[in-house]
């Protein structure tokens, strides 16, 4: 029987269901002051992709120089993504594993790490290695000026079928919406904490995270990333997902965009 690391548990629940509780971190990390800066990765099915996106991460916050960790959400993967985490871990001390019963989506593995997040600073980016990591002080130097950075993949790697729904989508939850940015659906962001804070998350929500921070009264901006082709794996969005869904989570959006208090207390 495999044992299990000893640690901090919390409880995972996706629409008042609980789907997981896993270890987040070990008694050590929880022991320790926390870190300057949170990378959170939501993992579906990327054993493949794991070991090299670790690395790579770990050449780049050599170079900022800051205190981190990384949080691997594993959105109930079936191949061995978990197994490859667990066997990274020896590796990457900074590294706090949360696991998933079963797969509750992307919105949901995001909460799920905001929650374990200790720093003052939260980076998200995708597990496929179409995010690049050496674009992390790309948005920490932005962050400098604004509570909320998104990357923009200005030239991106992914088949036409995929650019095409993509614009689509872009298109159509920022005329809904009356948004600006270009492409809410990169996940390789960065967060002051306090962004994050009061912020809550339904299924779906995370294509509309910059909506939801700026509602918040937060300022957020947008910069350039790369983007690179997907090398192991299979991408986990179709045109269905891509586009019905997210029309419906568009109205949903804007309806609460209309129904937000807003008052002057002048006394």
């Amino acid at each position: 029987m495999e044992e299990k690391p000893r640690g901090v548990q919390i409880p995972v629940e996706k629409e008042g269901r609980r789907v997981g509780t896993e270890v987040v971190r070990s008694e050590e990390q929880s022991e320790q002051a926390g870190p300057e800066l949170s990378i959170v990765i939501p993992i579906y099915n990327e054993e493949e992709n794991i070991p090299p996106l670790l690395g790579a991460i770990s050449r780049v916050m050599q170079e900022v120089g800051l205190s981190y960790e990384v949080i691997c959400v594993d959105d109930g993967s079936t191949d061995k993504s978990y197994a490859v985490l667990r066997e990274m871990a020896d590796h990457y001390p900074g590294l706090v594993l949360i696991r998933f019963q079963e797969n509750a989506g992307q919105t949901a593995a995001l909460d799920a790490g905001f929650k374990a997040a200790r720093g003052r600073i939260i980076v998200t980016m995708d597990a496929d290695l179409q995010n690049d990591p050496a674009d992390i002080p790309v948005l920490l130097e932005a962050l400098q000026e604004y509570d909320m950075v998104c990357g923009w993949r200005y030239q991106r790697q992914d088949p036409w079928i995929k650019l095409v729904s993509a614009r689509i989508a872009n298109a159509v939850r920022n005329w809904i919406t009356q948004e600006q940015i270009r492409d809410t659906g990169c996940s390789l962001k960065a967060y002051r904490r306090e962004c994050l804070a009061s912020l809550k998350l339904f299924t779906g929500m995370h294509r509309f995270l910059p909506t939801l921070v700026k509602m918040e009264g937060f300022r957020v901006t947008e910069v350039k990333v790369r983007h690179h082709p997907r090398r192991h794996g299979k991408s986990k969005y179709n045109i269905r997902n891509r586009l019905v869904s997210s029309f419906l989570d568009c109205l949903a959006v804007a309806w609460m965009q209309k129904r937000a208090l807003r008052y002057k207390i002048v006394e």
